[in-house]
């Protein structure tokens, strides 16, 4: 009876903090469904949005997907020194600035890039990044690195005891392939593609920055236009119920693709990959390595050249709005912090669905949650007014569902290995928190903060729709940078922005693992 009553009080601010997730998410989207014009229905332009929406979404998870196939290969089958670090690097574009990454793909491919400037000598053609193939390169580049650690954790998931019984039985690499490889391909190439593809449904900076005119909108840019340019919440209204159906049909196909069953248990020894030891197969795995890892951090480490002299030159402006992020970064993660730890904690007693509602951001972008938001606060208050508030609640939002699966599975392992003590102690409520649970949820507290800190430093959503100018983020800022063709000072903010954005992440992400065991 004691437990009972305990567990009903640890839930309870996570039922409050789960209610006002779900009124916020909820709630906005019933204001653009109400806003929706019933009877306008969807015009050419619309349906141009539409079609462009899925077909970039769909090349860009293919080509995410088929060209992360040999870059897992290599990497499960070698050990190197730095193999590590290289892929502990996959994860960064995943807190790197969108319109960071895009300034370095314009530093190689766009006009003055690396690329055309070798053309241009060579007396070649130049090639231009803007339109469809602009927009579906820059989500490889940010794609690419999700798909290999997804198709490696399937490779390595493979257990080794195969592979040591194929190299008694002689196989082939074609064999092994065969035999071991393509099985495994089979059960994880859908729900990656899925998963990429639902994110790249919802992207918005890439198509803002490198859509290149009509025919390469996406739905959010079309939101963006009709919001922004036209005014019309009637019509951005109905185009956020649309991209609402779109990524909620994806995410909800993604997590059907990824909940397969796994491969088969082993003894956890090290793979050996005795067919792949050839001087040909070694060659072609160092240069499939070597061309991905060009490709993810060449334009970076153009940026970095190009800006950091920069930095030095910058307006009172960017100065300005890099304040501005930072305050908008640590508002979001504390509010991140209100709501999601109180929901692990309810989670944890197996309330499987106070952490459905956490994960209700998934299903709406922050462009549609922005759009309700302003239909919903501009009859009672003036919403650009309010930007950075509602920009920091709309990054905290979007951040939960990545915080709770961070924090979520400690929460539970804590609740197993340690509830019978605490009662027994008589550890409840904030002592429990202090002596039990934080202390072991340091690592994970940290980690969730960084990320929450750095995609809120990073993100050019909500804020582009609510900004007025003489309010802007630094991703913004930059972006009015280039749209004025002072790219000089552009490299300098992505500079400065780049450094802030993992700055702040290994911050949080160190303190959290300082001291975590004593």
């Amino acid at each position: 009876m004691v437990r009972s009553s305990v567990a009903i009080n640890r839930a309870l601010p996570g039922k409050i903090a789960a209610a006002l997730v779900a009124a916020i998410v909820l709630g906005t989207l019933v204001a653009v469904a109400l806003r929706a014009e019933a009877g306008r229905g969807l015009g050419p332009a619309e349906w141009s949005a539409i079609r462009f929406t899925v077909f970039q979404a769909v090349l860009s998870a293919a080509f995410s997907v088929l060209l992360a196939i040999p870059v897992a290969r290599a990497l499960a089958r070698r050990r190197f020194y730095g193999r590590r670090l290289l892929i502990s690097l996959l994860g960064a574009p995943f807190i790197l600035p969108v319109i960071v990454a895009v300034m370095g793909l314009l530093a190689v491919f766009g006009r003055s890039g690396i690329l055309n400037e070798t053309l241009r000598a060579l007396g070649l053609p130049e090639v231009s990044i803007y339109g469809l193939h602009g927009v579906v390169l820059a989500h490889v580049f940010f794609n690419l690195p999700l798909a290999t650690r997804l198709i490696l954790q399937g490779w390595q998931d493979i257990p080794s005891e195969r592979f040591r019984l194929a190299a008694q039985l002689g196989f082939a690499p074609r064999d092994i392939f065969r035999t071991l490889e393509a099985p495994m391909l089979t059960r994880t190439l859908p729900g990656a593609a899925a998963i990429i593809f639902a994110i790249c449904l919802s992207s918005f900076a890439v198509a803002l920055t490198l859509g290149g005119g009509p025919r390469a909108t996406t739905v959010e840019l079309a939101i963006y236009q009709a919001f922004r340019f036209d005014f019309d919440l009637g019509r951005a209204a109905l185009l956020s119920c649309v991209q609402i159906a779109l990524v909620g049909a994806a995410a909800l196909v993604a997590l059907k693709l990824s909940n397969r069953d796994g491969l088969g248990a082993g003894l956890d020894r090290p793979v050996q990959r005795w067919d792949a030891q050839s001087p040909l197969l070694r060659a072609l795995d160092a240069t499939t390595i070597t061309f991905a890892a060009l490709f993810l951090i060449l334009p970076i480490a153009l940026v970095t050249l190009r800006g950091a002299p920069a930095i030095t030159a910058l307006p009172t402006s960017v100065w300005s709005a890099a304040l501005a992020s930072l305050v908008i970064a640590l508002a979001s993660t504390l509010l991140m912090l209100a709501l999601a730890l109180p929901i692990a904690i309810a989670a944890g007693t197996d309330r499987a669905r106070l952490e459905a509602i956490g994960l209700l951001g998934i299903a709406a972008s922050p462009l549609v949650i922005g759009t309700g938001l302003f239909i919903v606060i501009n009859p009672i208050a003036n919403p650009f007014a309010l930007a950075l508030p509602v920009t920091a609640t709309v990054n905290a939002i979007m951040a939960l569902p990545f915080a709770l699966r961070i924090m979520v599975p400690a929460v539970r392992d804590t609740h197993a290995n340690y509830d019978r003590l605490s009662t027994s102690l008589n550890l409840t409520g904030l002592s429990w928190l202090r002596l039990v649970l934080i202390p072991r949820l340091r690592p994970n507290l940290g980690f969730a903060c960084g990320l929450t800190a750095a995609m809120s430093m990073g993100d050019l959503g909500v804020i582009a729709l609510f900004a007025d100018p003489q309010t802007a983020t630094l991703p913004l800022q930059m972006y009015r940078l280039m749209g004025a063709y002072r790219m000089e000072l552009a490299s300098g903010a992505a500079v400065l922005l780049l450094a802030l954005s993992f700055g702040i992440f290994w911050i949080f992400d160190k303190g959290g693992r300082a001291h975590a065991d004593a």
